[in-house]
């Protein structure tokens, strides 16, 4: 399966957002054009692959059970992260609103998927979004979740 994506960072959140989930996930491997995380969100667990960079990539999931997670999650270690997401549609597209903890505390990101590379290139991302962060080195959930932030955070 394709997932075409783009992703911004967050300059101004917006009021009456819808209630979030908790997201903690971990990377068993990311680099070398692929990635492999665990997730658990709202009582799921996912082991998700992903193969390249930018606005289209391939992506394959499964659930797992949460002792297939448990078991595996030790192996993320030095590779996680945990965010809120809150998730509305706005504009015609599914919009997803995370916001980061821990040691990525101050980062928020949106993320919109579409189901074509035109459509994505025509969507125009809200006023309370800034620089667009899709392809961009060192953005990646799996580059946040191995080295934190670019520093400073707000550089692009």
């Amino acid at each position: 399966m394709l997932e075409i994506e783009r992703k911004w960072r967050v300059t101004g959140v917006p009021a009456d957002l819808p209630a979030p989930d908790r997201i903690r996930q971990g990377y068993l491997t990311d680099g070398d054009g692929g990635e492999v995380r665990l997730r658990e969100r709202a009582g799921r667990c996912i082991l998700t692959a992903k193969r390249g960079q930018g606005l289209v990539r391939e992506e394959g999931e499964i659930e797992v059970t949460a002792a297939q997670l448990n078991t595996l999650w030790p192996l993320t270690k030095g590779r996680r992260l945990t965010k809120q997401r809150h998730t509305w549609t706005e504009r015609g597209a599914r919009l997803e609103l995370d916001v980061y903890s821990g040691a990525l505390t101050g980062l928020v990101v949106l993320e919109v998927e579409f189901s074509s590379e035109t459509e994505a290139m025509a969507w125009q991302p809200p006023d309370w979004v800034g620089d667009e962060l899709t392809g961009v080195a060192g953005w990646s959930n799996g580059a946040l979740a191995r080295q934190g932030a670019p520093s400073p955070l707000n550089a692009t």
